[in-house]
């Protein structure tokens, strides 16, 4: 397991992208609250309408999906779905001790793309950039894990 050490310059990239794209992640979290706070409302189950000092004027419409939370919301969706499959893809990839370049270039590319995708969505753009945006990150994620997979076989 020596390849598990920060002085790994592969196992660093790796890190410095996985920490980044947790980062975001969660970040996504805190934009829905703010987001909630913000429109004071959006919220999802019964008790968060109750008479409470963050809301003492609770009205049953605070239930009603908000398109400016709802967003975020989608974004984040978007992630939870992606981020596994990206922590994992990138860590098996490492370890076939691929260039370090090559290496930077996928694993920060990815988490470019998804800065750039989450922007995008924010920002309501056209679906066709979203797509293309998912679809770089998608792509990496499909070379790795192939690259990875023939690594594995011997290829």
């Amino acid at each position: 397991m020596d390849k598990f050490n920060l002085n790994d310059p592969l196992f660093a990239t790796y890190v410095i992208a996985a920490s980044l794209t947790i980062l975001k992640a969660v970040a996504m979290s805190w934009l829905t609250v703010f987001r909630m706070i913000g429109v004071n409302g959006g919220y999802r189950s019964p008790e968060d309408i109750k008479k409470t000092p963050m809301n003492p004027a609770p009205d049953p419409a605070q239930l009603l999906p908000n398109e400016r939370v709802e967003r975020v919301r989608r974004v984040q969706m978007n992630d939870l779905e992606s981020l596994p499959y990206f922590l994992v893809a990138g860590l098996l990839y490492i370890l076939t001790q691929p260039s370090l370049r090559l290496a930077q270039w996928l694993l920060y590319g990815y988490v470019i793309s998804r800065l750039l995708h989450f922007i995008a969505y924010l920002t309501g753009q056209i679906h066709e950039i979203r797509a293309t945006l998912w679809t770089v990150g998608s792509l990496i994620l499909i070379f790795m894990s192939i690259r990875t997979l023939l690594a594995a076989v011997g290829v």
